[in-house]
């Protein structure tokens, strides 16, 4: 049974989220707290599995809760996110501070949105439930010495191309602030978000790295030392087009998740062959898996995040199941290969 704590201060979100997760038969509601105080208090006796929490409540708010609970008492903690700029800021700070994952609180009153955003906690609830809290424990040390490039060697291939889900932003912003200013190939990343998330993440990580990143742009070519990211619920593939490789935006409805991993991996494969690099971070799921094996096929570079400091250990999985990975490495050792390999 994996207990839950519901911390909001709506009671009608309040009794939407514990009906949501009644439906769940080894998910158990333990109890709900009205602030980030309340919730601290209930901790010690209620002792939840993960902790939903609200971010904008009065006493105290969300990141509080969360800065506390990271440093006395680590427990998964899922964010329940406004659909708007503001949320999605506050919401990245919250990944910063620990945070698993979030969820937006876009609950239309239409009745296929609410069972699929109702899916959508239930699994996110799981997975974080199930990975033993190692990723909560293990502090990475963000100001770790930058890999170096050395300016004599040749350069081997041609694109690095990453994709990430559940647990992607800590992990996308560690391998990030690692790599050089003058990294000499692009990056294009598929991140599982909804849309405005990715122009707040963007901009956070354009702040802490010496890369420049940034929302990518439709039929923008890519440029070396540059890290596009997707925007989110944008499918992203990259075209030939004479001298350039440029992003496109794409509307292919076979691709469940949003961007899709696939279409990168795949896309990248076609464009670059066997001067790619491709990197599954944690994740739910197995997108991704169908587009590693066409960069595979290709003769590209794989390479998986570990288990151990996987948020969700399920994309990288998959792929490292389907034996398709040349190295599976802890998310601190991932830089250090990508350079090695370039």
């Amino acid at each position: 049974m994996i207990k839950v704590l519901i911390v909001d201060d709506s009671h009608v979100m309040r009794k939407t989220i514990s009906r949501m997760l009644s439906n769940d038969s080894i998910i158990q509601v333990v109890g709900t707290a009205v602030d980030g105080r309340d919730a601290i208090e209930k901790i010690e006796s209620l002792k939840p599995d993960v902790i939903t929490m609200d971010i904008e409540m009065p006493v105290m708010n969300g990141l509080e809760a969360l800065r506390h609970i990271m440093s006395k008492n680590p427990i998964p903690v899922i964010m329940m996110s406004a659909l708007t700029k503001e949320g999605a800021e506050v919401t990245m700070e919250a990944l910063n501070l620990g945070a698993c994952d979030f969820v937006t609180k876009d609950f239309a009153n239409v009745a296929s949105s609410i069972v699929a955003k109702q899916i959508e906690l239930i699994n996110k609830i799981k997975n974080v439930a199930k990975n033993k809290v190692q990723f909560l424990l293990r502090k990475l040390d963000i100001i770790k010495k930058q890999v170096v490039l050395n300016p004599d060697q040749r350069i081997r291939h041609e694109i690095l191309s990453i994709g990430a889900s559940t647990g992607g932003p800590p992990a996308l912003q560690h391998i990030l602030v690692s790599l050089p200013k003058s990294f000499p190939v692009p990056i294009v990343i598929a991140q599982h978000m909804p849309k405005l998330f990715t122009q707040s993440f963007s901009q956070r990580l354009d702040a802490v790295s010496q890369l420049h990143v940034k929302e990518a742009e439709e039929r923008e070519p890519l440029v070396p030392g540059v890290a596009f990211i997707a925007p989110g619920n944008t499918h992203v593939e990259l075209k030939r087009r004479g001298k350039e490789v440029v992003i496109e935006f794409v509307n292919e409805l076979q691709y469940i998740y949003r961007p899709s991993v696939d279409l990168l991996m795949s896309s990248t494969a076609n464009v670059y062959g066997e001067q790619s690099i491709g990197v599954i971070l944690t994740g739910m799921g197995n997108d991704g898996l169908n587009g590693m094996k066409q960069m595979k096929s290709k003769h590209g570079y794989i390479i998986a995040q570990d288990g151990e400091t996987c948020v969700v250990f399920g994309m990288p999985k998959a792929v490292i199941s389907a034996n398709l990975a040349d190295a599976v490495l802890p998310i601190d050792k991932i830089s250090e290969e990508i350079m090695r390999v370039l």
